[in-house]
């Protein structure tokens, strides 16, 4: 008798080839509409699939998971970061989380070096005189930003994207340096050109540019706190392509406001979609919708990667993507 096919539960739309393998292999629910599912749907989906498909818009905490059915065995998450996962309840309840690592790094690093030559040459200030018809054309002192060669950039984390940051600020001509909970092997210090930093006060107070490329942990919020943020210096810039909750938000506001940090470009924002309406006002900030893994490539590749984990674990293995608290 054939195996019966694991019911599997989608929170969001997928592409469309992901969906179709998903269909295929497994006894899948998918989403009609592209909106995140309300928590009552989610306790539903919990109570009634073997494997929830979440994202990074479904918040799936201690009370979600409780209320989870007997059935339910893994969270095959469509994503790397499993900060919106409480991995340690699900792993008492004996559920399994996997996640979809290194698939992203490129894309999240290219948008981190698009947002650093977007605020220091100041392209949505000349993106929109162009496209009101305002420009009356060149000027010596018009629109001048700063060269990027040269400049002392701070990445706040090195793991894969941060090397990957690493890499290609490099190849800008960028002084590179960093702060890690862990310091990085010799060899790989020497191949990236990065500087090691003990001291992360010491490190950003003495950059150009502030790269924030660390995960969402109790010990990273507000790692950019107001005290931070006050030791940079009054021209430099601050990045962020990682999650929102590691920089104190109101803080970076009222400094970019009263100019003592010279701009920020952001693509995460601490309290998701509900951006502070005094950071879309000002001038010197560069804000994506959090866009810095959207490719139509790094999708693809997520959603193969949480078919594998699925299929692995259905195949009676352990996902080769599985998350511990451990590695949190």
């Amino acid at each position: 008798m054939a195996k019966p096919k694991l019911s599997v539960v989608v929170t969001r739309r997928l592409p469309e080839a992901v969906e179709t393998r998903l269909s295929e292999l497994f006894d899948v629910t998918l989403r009609t509409d592209d909106t995140p599912m309300s928590r009552a749907d989610l306790i539903a989906a919990l109570q009634g699939a073997d494997v929830l498909v979440p994202t990074v818009t479904d918040e799936i905490d201690a009370g979600l998971i409780s209320q989870a059915g007997d059935q339910l065995k893994l969270i095959a998450n469509y994503g790397a970061g499993v900060d919106h996962i409480d991995v340690a309840t699900a792993r008492q309840r004996g559920v399994l989380v996997s996640n979809t690592p290194g698939v992203l790094t490129d894309d999240t690093a290219d948008m981190t070096m698009a947002l650093m030559l977007a605020v220091l040459r100041r392209i949505p200030e000349g993106l929109s005189v162009m496209q009101s018809g305002d420009w009356e054309g060149w000027a010596p002192t018009a629109y001048l930003g700063g060269r990027v060669a040269g400049r002392r950039l701070g990445i706040l984390g090195m793991g894969r994207i941060g090397q990957a940051v690493a890499r290609r600020a490099a190849a800008f001509g960028m002084q590179v340096h960093y702060h890690n909970r862990r310091r990085l092997r010799s060899e790989v210090e020497t191949a990236l050109e990065a500087t090691w930093w003990e001291s992360l006060d010491q490190m950003v107070a003495r950059m150009d540019v502030i790269s924030v490329n660390c995960p969402a942990t109790p010990s990273t919020f507000h790692l950019m706190n107001a005290r931070r943020l006050k030791l940079m210096k009054p021209e430099a810039v601050i990045v962020n392509t990682s999650r929102g909750e590691v920089i104190d938000e109101a803080a970076l506001t009222r400094m970019l406001r009263a100019g003592e940090i010279s701009g920020a470009g952001l693509d995460v924002y601490e309290h998701g979609v509900e951006v502070n309406p005094r950071l879309r006002q000002l001038g010197n900030v560069v804000l994506l919708p959090h866009m810095g893994s959207a490719t139509r490539e790094g999708r693809m590749e997520m959603g193969e990667k949480v078919i594998i984990n699925i299929k692995t674990f259905d195949d009676g293995h352990r996902p080769p993507d599985q998350v511990v608290p451990a590695m949190l």
